[in-house]
């Protein structure tokens, strides 16, 4: 058991250095929680450990890792809970094809892409241990997947969320949200019936009359939260404690039926009331603590996990170049190809791709589940979390040059309300 001291030392230095690179990457332009995550890797081998191992080693001994992993799939558990809270079902109204066909493609084309690259990274950096099937369904969903409330974050700061191309690109993203996650837990469901004595079709069965009771029955149940709150005026103590109480409950069912407790905890908070004062007074309780403190263990201890160094050699190297072309080639270009099929103007597809393309803290989340269950290799791991950082880092930039002096077309920047 690690020395309390240490523990303590190890969280002061995480929230230092999050926070340091953070707000130096937010001046650089660029979102804050991008250079958290690179805060969290430079914590690790790929520097700290590589500059001085001896420091690295009294800082982030070996048998502390257990409990930064316990205090980050804390810090997850509330994460997606928010994410699935601040998911509102009307981001989905009056969208249109172009949302839909989108959507769909920024999905699709990157997971057929990554199923056929694991065709080439499969004998090179996997094992026997690890079905081929299972590495490919992996790989596939982590090309597909989008970091929502980095995407969302971006369009505030450019005042483009309550645009026409805001909705847009707010309507794809959380239509991909839902279909990357209810993906991965079929994928984790799969993975893991293969070492449980529960059989799959048991498991999707339990988990799909879950899904099912949770957005019909226990959502209108859900609903004497809001009326709670608009009688009181506020949201009481004893209304958060079972909020937290339930979440809880949710996230060990989904543990339990073989999926994963993410899974549970954004759930129930995307059929929790969509209230706007309710969801800010939830959000408001949760969200410091979370941000600020839970989130930078999670990527300390993704950057534990991450080592550059694995990654040696030309050939590897390449493999790492062709996994990021690919990610960027599937997503990128096929949500633009599907929206221009679908009428928007070039630039405004581009636009559209580029925000789709940003995987930030999302992609971590479905990397470290990866490597939890064994499917990914570390090789594979810390090439996805290279990939994640880079597809992040050049949202600014590539939209900034697409869109140049304006931030998108006349008819995008019109106020979503206008849409018919």
């Amino acid at each position: 058991m690690p020395d309390v001291l240490t523990f303590l030392l190890q969280i002061a230095a995480i929230v230092l250095s999050a926070r340091f690179v953070g707000i130096l990457f937010r001046r650089l332009g660029q979102p804050q929680v991008l250079g958290e995550m690179v805060a969290g890797i430079l914590l690790g081998p790929s520097l700290l450990g590589w500059v001085s191992p001896a420091l690295s080693q009294t800082l982030f001994p070996l048998e502390s890792i257990g409990y930064l992993q316990t205090l980050s799939q804390v810090g997850l558990l509330l994460f997606m809970f928010l994410v699935g809270l601040e998911f509102d079902p009307a981001y989905l109204r009056n969208q249109g094809h172009a949302a839909l066909l989108a959507s769909h493609a920024s999905i699709t084309a990157p997971f057929l892409l990554g199923s056929v690259l694991a065709l080439f990274l499969y004998p090179q950096l996997s094992n026997a241990n690890v079905a081929f099937r299972e590495f490919a369904l992996f790989v596939g969903v982590a090309m597909s997947v989008t970091a929502f409330p980095v995407l969302a974050r971006i369009l505030v700061e450019r005042n483009l969320f309550k645009t026409k191309f805001g909705a847009m690109v707010i309507a794809c993203a959380a239509v991909d949200d839902i279909t990357a996650w209810c993906v991965l837990a079929y994928i984790v469901a799969l993975v893991r019936s293969s070492e449980d004595s529960m059989p799959l079709y048991v498991t999707i069965g339990l988990l799909t009359l879950f899904i099912v009771l949770m957005v019909t029955i226990c959502r209108r149940l859900l609903r004497k939260f809001a009326e709670h709150f608009e009688r009181h005026g506020r949201l009481t103590d004893e209304s958060m404690a079972l909020i937290l109480m339930l979440l809880l409950g949710c996230a060990t069912l989904t543990e339990y039926l073989g999926v994963h407790l993410l899974f549970g905890a954004f759930l129930f908070g995307a059929v929790l009331p969509k209230n706007p004062l309710f969801v800010h007074s939830v959000v408001e309780r949760i969200q410091s603590l979370t941000l600020v403190l839970l989130l930078p263990v999670f990527f300390a201890f993704t950057g534990l996990r991450t080592s550059i160094g694995l990654v040696q050699g030309a050939e590897m190297w390449m493999l790492c170049g062709l996994i990021i072309l690919v990610a960027v080639a599937g997503k990128l270009g096929g949500s633009a190809i599907a929206a221009r099929f679908a009428g928007v103007g070039w630039r405004d597809s581009i636009a559209l791709g580029i925000f789709m393309n940003t995987r930030g803290l999302m992609e971590l989340v479905v990397l470290n589940i990866g490597l939890d269950l064994g499917v990914l290799s570390p090789a594979v791991f810390s090439m996805m979390v290279l990939m994640a950082l880079m597809t992040t880092f050049m949202t600014v930039p590539l939209f900034n040059l697409v869109a140049g002096d304006q931030t998108a077309s006349e008819e995008a920047l019109q106020p979503a309300s206008a849409e018919a």
